[in-house]
């Protein structure tokens, strides 16, 4: 063993002993007694919290419980008869968000298989299935000095809680039969038995589970009708009178959910538009009244199929928790449904592109393009190699380029007309600098809905629940909903508002008359105008409303071929990027060849600028020669005022020539500087 593993043996093996100890010392378990049971509203019943520590000695317990508080509510928790011996915080519950806190400890610890913590005492406000149940936030805390956890596991309850039994007139509904059941009616209809001997009835209908009616008869009637009822639970109570006395209660729960589930997302991993060949869909939503009762979905192709039969006769699959689905390239249509338990659903439709990737990695082979052309690992490494020499050289040019510009301004040599080329640069990147072609298209689904008087026909229309939207001439059209009978025959109508054309196609109902149809082939674009009928052996349903919809341009046809503009799209973008890349070549030859000629302009200015600087000190000298001359005369004599004149338009001269000269060298530079 090296020296360096008997240090890690040294240091890690107490900790690695430690954490095994931890993990193993988790052993207790709380426990809810009874775990079920029935309950009926009004009446109270008691919950024991039991505590097993499997041979651990304990010394704290901190439990946190939660029950439903539309259904239960708490009279009291116990204290008295209880393992704990020290509360360490007085118990505190609220019955408005159902929750409960207890904690206590017990000095020394306690080794116990089955010891009561506390007793909790419940009374029964509401009805239905219900959980008790222990928090994330419980602890039972070993008696090591360290407060380790112990707690393994909690077990909590479910009751079930109803309505105490009947003890007047037994009560019927034929519209909402079952009451622990959902139904999405508005109206309800109740019977009761009629008694000879009973001399009137007292009733009413309220949201209270267990209510008295008042002491008032309402008649001798055994039969009454409630009309347009509000969602939620509503409890109707009844009494009968006999003999001048009122008899015993009977409350019968009516359960009302018309209102479909929320609007959900469904969510696609990775994403809606994926090369992923096997997306995954999620979804979840709630319900406000009856609770979501199952999910299904279905998945419509948006590309032609020779075999079309299949998807008149594939309908929805059930589904609980993420699915994985195994598709091929193309575009579907996801449609996800959400029950509630009342029968009502909520219809979601997301769309989903699986595309072609336009890179993919061969192992042993390069990279393929598309299903254009497979680049070999050699030619990948050299084209590589090429583009990494080329942008090296690049760099290094600019960095020159650069370091040149910088010097020139740090030099005061920028010519004084820079800032107007700068501002007409500006000028033209607003005037052209933005080129971009966006093409909007815009389609829409009105759906037309006009109100037809009810008629009393044995046939119904079929309902429409189910219809792609965004529809594109390169798109699939599908179509589905339910009809009143099951097994029957629909028919739906498609006509072509610009042509006149109109078709017409058949599918079944299936036996809990849901019906889908999907298109064999792509639609041309226009205006369309959508409706269906149900046919009963030779029976015919009147229309269904019509629905307006619209087919948007997003494939161009020559004859029997279709582009779609995303190719069309993607030829454009090769030909920009042709376009680009030549750009590309000849700015940067221009660039090279307009700085070489700059280079040798330089040079050239610079000889001439050397010639006139000789030839300006010829003429300084002649000049100064014929100066010293008159400068000479001077001394020797008296001049003339000819030669007065002369030595003016010397020293005149001299400074028009210095003058004109330094103008044009200043202006050979600035037009050697703005190449």
């Amino acid at each position: 063993m090296s020296f360096r593993q008997k240090v890690l043996a040294v240091f890690l093996g107490p900790l690695l002993f430690f954490l095994i100890s931890v993990g193993e010392s988790q052993a207790a378990i709380l426990t809810l007694s009874p775990s079920s049971g029935s309950f009926a509203v009004g009446s109270t019943f008691d919950v024991s919290i039991y505590l097993n520590t499997e041979n651990e000695s304990i010394n704290v317990i901190e439990a946190a419980l939660s029950f439903p508080p539309d259904k239960l509510q708490l009279v009291s928790p116990s204290t008295g008869r209880s393992i704990v011996s020290v509360w360490t915080a007085p118990p505190t519950f609220n019955n408005q968000t159902g929750r409960i806190n207890l904690q206590g400890g017990i000095p020394g610890g306690i080794n116990v298989s089955s010891g009561l913590f506390t007793t909790l005492t419940f009374r029964v406000k509401g009805v239905g299935n219900t959980i008790l149940k222990f928090l994330d936030d419980t602890k039972v805390l070993l008696n090591d000095g360290l407060g380790t956890d112990a707690l393994r596991q909690t077990q909590g309850a479910i009751y079930k809680l109803a309505l105490p039994p009947p003890a007047g007139p037994i009560v019927v509904s034929e519209t909402h039969p079952d009451q622990s059941r959902w139904y999405p009616n508005l109206t309800v209809v109740l019977k009761w038995a009629p008694e000879t001997d009973v001399d009137g009835y007292s009733y009413f209908l309220n949201d209270e589970p267990v209510a008295l009616p008042d002491n008032t008869s309402e008649g001798v009637r055994s039969e009454l009708a409630y009309k347009n009822l509000s969602d939620g639970a509503h409890y109707f109570h009844i009494k009968s009178l006999r003999s001048g006395a009122w008899g015993g209660l009977t409350n019968f729960a009516l359960n009302i959910d018309t209102l479909p589930p929320a609007a959900f997302p469904i969510k696609i991993s990775p994403s809606p538009r994926t090369t992923s060949k096997q997306p995954i869909i999620n979804f979840e939503t709630t319900d406000s009244f009856s609770g979501i009762n199952f999910y299904e979905y279905k998945i419509v192709s948006l590309q032609p199929r020779v075999d079309s039969e299949s998807d008149k006769t594939s309908f929805f699959i059930e589904a609980e928790g993420p699915q994985v689905l195994k598709l091929d390239i193309g575009n579907y249509d996801i449609i996800v449904r959400a029950y509630d338990k009342a029968g009502n659903f909520k219809e979601i439709t997301q769309r989903l592109e699986i595309v072609k990737p336009v890179f993919q990695i061969i192992t042993g082979q390069g990279i393929k393009i598309g299903d254009i052309l497979t680049v070999s690992w050699l030619w990948v490494y050299l084209v590589a190699g090429f583009l990494i020499l080329i942008l090296g050289w690049s760099g290094w040019r600019i960095s020159l380029w650069h370091r040149n510009v910088v010097l020139k301004k740090g030099s005061n040599e920028l010519p004084s007309n820079i800032g107007d080329k700068l501002k007409e640069l500006q000028k033209y990147r607003q005037r052209y600098g933005k080129i971009a072609a966006l093409l909007l298209i815009f389609g829409a689904f009105w759906l037309v809905s006009p109100q037809v008087q009810a008629q009393q026909i044995e046939l119904s229309p079929p309902l429409i629940s189910t219809i792609s939207r965004n529809i594109s001439n390169e798109e699939i059209f599908y179509i589905g909903g339910k009809t009143d009978a099951a097994n029957v025959k629909v028919i739906i109508y498609l006509q072509n508002l610009e042509t006149g054309e109109t078709l017409s196609d058949t599918v079944i109902s299936d036996k809990k008359g849901e019906w889908f149809y999907r298109h064999p082939t792509f639609l041309s674009t226009g205006n369309y105008l959508l409706w269906s009928q149900t046919k009963l052996g030779e029976q015919t349903s009147p229309p269904s409303p019509q629905i307006q919809m619209t087919v948007k341009p997003t494939a161009i046809q020559f004859g029997a071929s279709r582009l779609s503009l995303e190719a069309l799209y993607l030829i454009i973008s090769i030909t920009l990027l042709v376009i680009l890349l030549a750009l590309f070549v000849f700015i940067g030859f221009h660039f090279y060849r307009g700085r070489k000629k700059h280079k040798e302009f330089e040079q050239e200015v610079k000889k001439a600028e050397d010639s006139i600087h000789r030839g300006f000190a010829v003429i300084r000298r002649d000049i100064e020669a014929e100066l010293a001359l008159v400068k000479k005369a001077k001394l020797s004599r008296e001049v003339s005022a000819q030669e007065k004149e002369k030595e003016e338009q010397l020293l005149k001269d001299l400074k028009r020539i210095e003058d004109y000269i330094g103008k044009e060298i200043w202006d050979i530079e600035r037009l050697g500087q703005s190449y």
